[in-house]
């Protein structure tokens, strides 16, 4: 499949997880794609790198300008960068709080500031946000990220409104648990590992975490020029966790 021909893409997070997953992908469909991360050393050929912090504007504006000169334009956003966090209101201080929030929600923000200008020149302009279930469910012991992610959310539908007469497309997917580096840290570091995993798993119900090149397929869905009619919409990709009640196994 080839619908990226000659498509420029941006992808933030995009060294490991859904991130690098997106840009792999974009790139096989013939996107020409560059990845922007704390760390993107680990970004192979075809893939550009370049070293960014979206909680920093300055850092922000340089890599974007620099991506944008080598790629020669940009037509595709994706906005996946963000940081996870665990706790009730009352276990994350306020130093958490403008972290999270910081990374998460202000760091699309900066990114999509930056591209905004370039985005505008596209004859096919797309940006894809990463969002959560954690948006739409909730989800015990996840207080900040949710409201980090519900945020994105609405962020995503006010900028698909600002923008739909400019020719620029805003949409986000919704992953449920995904089996990426972050969930593995966290699963690590849980009393009982294999319960915790087992735990995750079981509140999807397809009974299983999603995979990484499962969110990247709905990215590309969302930013392709195959889908120039949709925007303003959240993908769920999720296993069924946020619309499907099932009936307890055997009942």
């Amino acid at each position: 499949m080839s619908d990226f021909e000659g498509l420029k893409a941006l992808v933030t997070g995009g060294a490991s997880g859904i991130g690098r997953a997106t840009a792999e992908l974009l790139a096989a469909r013939g996107a020409q794609v560059a990845v922007l991360d704390l760390d993107p050393e680990g970004v192979q050929k075809p893939l550009l790198g370049y070293q960014a912090d979206v909680g920093d504007d300055e850092s922000v504006r340089r890599a974007v300008a620099a991506a944008v000169a080598d790629l020669g334009g940009l037509d595709v956003l994706v906005n996946n960068a963000g940081i996870g966090a665990q706790g009730t209101v009352e276990d994350n201080d306020d130093e958490d709080w403008h972290r999270v929030m910081n990374v998460n929600v202000v760091g699309m923000v900066r990114t999509s500031r930056a591209a905004l200008p370039h985005l505008r020149k596209s004859s096919h302009a797309a940006v894809v946000n990463t969002c959560s279930i954690a948006a739409t469910a909730g989800l015990p012991q996840r207080a900040l990220y949710s409201a980090s992610k519900g945020a994105v959310l609405s962020l995503t539908l006010a900028m698909a409104a600002d923008h739909i007469r400019e020719g620029i497309r805003v949409n986000c997917v919704n992953p449920g648990t995904a089996d990426t580096p972050w969930v593995g840290r966290l699963l690590d570091a849980a009393p009982d590992p294999a319960a915790e995993r087992a735990a995750l798993e079981a509140r999807q119900p397809t009974g299983r975490l999603v995979s990484a090149d499962e969110v990247a397929g709905a990215i590309a869905y969302l930013a392709s020029p195959l889908s120039g009619a949709t925007t303003g919409t959240a993908l769920a990709v999720d296993g069924g966790m946020q619309g499907l009640r099932l009936r307890p196994a055997g009942r």
